[in-house]
């Protein structure tokens, strides 16, 4: 990669509003297993009859539960510094890069035909993708809602997530009128 950056974000998996929630819901279920397996007696609670822990006879199970709890904690906490995607805007095109092994994708100004920003439907959970080919399009993302669909003169549409999305098609925009 040549020239000057014009435009750099990175996008860290742990960020990622939707993966946070599922896994905070793990530890959290895990934490009041384990719980329960300390405080073992049936309890009645208005309409809701929780009835006694059913692993007693099982030594030290509860402490599975919460040994489970603290992974799951600090794998969130692993995932914050974990880079899923580079986007970088130069003179000479959009570069995507993402983690370790992953290839990075060139995209040339030159070929590139249309740029517009788009939306994502916000009913559907976005999972992080990586080149992943998805409905005629190939998308690279991590979080937020918003993202730039960039049309390459082949008909491939690559459709690059960003929290900064106004910008990143902006600074497109920008080089392609050059």
């Amino acid at each position: 990669m040549s020239g000057t950056i014009l435009f750099e974000e990175k996008q860290y998996l742990g960020y990622n509003k939707y993966s946070i929630v599922r896994r905070t819901l793990f530890a959290i279920s895990c934490f009041v297993l384990y719980y329960w397996s300390e405080n073992p007696k049936a309890v009645s609670v208005g309409a809701l009859n929780i009835g006694p822990y059913p692993a007693r006879q099982i030594e030290g199970s509860g402490h599975l539960f919460f040994l489970m709890g603290l992974v799951i904690l600090l794998v969130s906490i692993v995932l914050i510094f974990v880079l899923h995607l580079h986007t970088r805007v130069t003179q000479q095109g959009v570069f995507l890069g993402g983690s370790w092994r992953a290839r990075k994708v060139f995209i040339p100004l030159e070929e590139i035909t249309a740029a517009k920003k788009v939306r994502f439907r916000e009913t559907i959970v976005n999972h992080p993708a990586y080149h992943q080919y998805f409905k005629g399009k190939i998308r690279f993302y991590a979080r937020g809602n918003e993202a730039v669909e960039i049309t390459h003169k082949d008909g491939l549409i690559y459709r690059i997530g960003s929290q900064r999305a106004n910008e990143l098609l902006k600074n497109i925009r920008e080089i392609m009128k050059r």
